[in-house]
């Protein structure tokens, strides 16, 4: 397959001069923008916008809308694709569900996650939600291929004092080969 490079260029723009894309079908409820902002306070940029240069010299967004919106003095980065306005659009309506068909895999976010520590409420919520709302990270969490399932199940329920110990108690029983799953309740 011959996969062609569009990335142009990375230029340094302010945020408020991007065009935010007229098509843009992506609305930002408040909790994405506090996560967002949370994030940028505790990690900043790590990730340049996407956009590409109109007739007039402007840069027309097809990524990072919200970014352009939270500070618009703020001076932010923008990978230039060569695009035309058709393919800017196919890009506006592939990339974000293209990212969304990825399956969680829980034990690795719940690993992934265990040892980090935030004071942001709406990132905790953000790594528990990969967790509690994903059907597909239920189905992980629950199956188990080669094994039959027993005619008579023992269960222990085990209360923790904070979702440090809870996921703490997760790894540690996946690691001895326990099957266990986290509740919040």
């Amino acid at each position: 397959m011959d996969i062609r490079n569009r990335i142009m260029a990375h230029v340094t723009v302010r945020a408020g001069d991007l065009v935010p894309h007229p098509n843009n079908w992506r609305r930002h409820p408040p909790n994405q923008r506090r996560a967002l902002e949370d994030s940028l306070a505790e990690l900043g940029d790590i990730r340049s916008l996407l956009g590409y240069r109109l007739p007039d010299g402007r840069v027309q967004l097809i990524d990072g809308h919200l970014r352009r919106d939270l500070d618009p003095d703020r001076m932010v980065t923008v990978e230039l694709v060569d695009l035309s306005e058709e393919e800017a659009a196919k890009a506006l309506l592939t990339l974000d569900p293209l990212a969304a068909l990825a399956e969680t895999d829980a034990r690795a976010v719940l690993a992934l996650a265990a040892p980090l520590q935030t004071e942001s409420q709406a990132l905790r919520g953000l790594w528990q939600a990969l967790v509690k709302e994903d059907d597909t990270a239920q189905r992980v969490i629950e199956r188990d291929e080669d094994a039959e399932p027993p005619a008579e199940r023992f269960l222990v329920l085990i209360e923790c004092a904070d979702e440090a110990q809870q996921i703490e108690l997760l790894q540690r029983f996946n690691g001895e080969g326990l099957r266990c799953r986290a509740i919040v309740g």
